[in-house]
């Protein structure tokens, strides 16, 4: 089963821009004296490597992302803030979903907020050194925060941003996302095999490959039996647009949360539509332009694949 959109290649126009945006801005968060806070409360002994576990935003308007999201999934915030940095964590129904870092865009740049995910590793330097033995680059260094974990960025061989987490107090179990929770990724690129065959080496995905009406590859990665991400083809007239990753938010009306999002100030990016996954999807962006789906998903669907 595949809950993809190979349409979201149209969203990144700006992709560079969105990579130099994140990199500084994950840079200054690292480097903050705050502390960020556990994963899981209360700690928990789950591991589960390839699965993305958290998800952050970068956004020169911190206040009006609150309010966007907020307003949208219904999360309240709790905020941080140690040196330059200002961040918040998103709650829902008191459980954090994603953290927020505020990053002022210099005048006379354009660059375009993004939401990055976190992929779990037992080994955050051993994952970094086989990432780059690979051709990844590494956009920040590894970091401890004895409450979060050892985290670190780094971009794959085509230049998508990734970040990789070993989770101090364990990762989230395997159940099914909630409305208002993340609940899928897709990784969006010019070659889905050999970017596939990357992702493999390091967290151990098995790869399936999935049938299309496009003709064009698009493939499902899967650990511990469980659907994790999808790696799909950028667009033909993508010369313009960056690899990249997309994460999903569950919601229980793609249709109703676009249009929200737009009388929130949002904007459609790809209109809801039914996806090879037999439910509803939908693209959008926040106020400032930051790129997220939006993915109705029935309580009988499973990501678990049978064997």
């Amino acid at each position: 089963m595949t809950i993809c959109c190979h349409r979201a290649g149209h969203l990144l126009s700006h992709g560079l821009c969105a990579v130099l945006l994140y990199a500084t801005c994950v840079a200054t968060v690292m480097a903050a004296p705050f502390e960020l806070p556990p994963l899981v409360t209360p700690a928990s002994a789950e591991h589960h490597v390839g699965k993305v576990i958290w998800v952050e935003l970068v956004t020169p308007d911190l206040a009006g992302a609150k309010a966007f999201y907020s307003g949208l999934f219904g999360w309240t915030f709790q905020g941080l803030q140690g040196g330059k940095a200002d961040f918040a964590v998103a709650l829902l129904d008191g459980r954090p979903v994603a953290g927020l870092l505020q990053r002022a865009v210099p005048a006379g740049e354009q660059r375009q907020p993004a939401w990055r995910g976190f992929i779990a590793v037992r080994d955050v330097d051993a994952a970094k050194a086989i990432a780059l033995a690979h051709g990844a680059k590494v956009v920040f260094e590894p970091k401890t925060y004895p409450q979060r974990g050892r985290q670190a960025v780094l971009a794959d061989p085509e230049g998508a941003i990734f970040a990789i987490l070993a989770s101090t107090s364990g990762d989230p179990a395997d159940v099914l996302a909630g409305p208002g929770e993340w609940i899928w990724s897709s990784l969006h690129v010019q070659n889905p095999d050999t970017d596939a065959a990357f992702y493999q080496t390091i967290f151990g995905y098995k790869v399936f490959d999935v049938p299309s009406e496009d003709g064009k590859k698009h493939v499902i990665l899967l650990t511990e039996d469980y659907a994790r991400a999808s790696v799909n083809p950028l667009p033909g007239d993508s010369s313009h647009r960056l690899p990249h990753w997309l994460n999903y938010v569950r919601v229980v009306d793609a249709a109703g949360a676009a249009a929200k999002a737009v009388a929130l100030g949002g904007r459609v990016l790809v209109e809801p539509h039914v996806d090879r996954h037999g439910g509803n999807v939908a693209i959008v962006a926040d106020p400032t332009g930051a790129p997220f789906g939006l993915m109705e998903w029935s309580e009988t669907d499973t990501k678990k694949e049978s064997k």
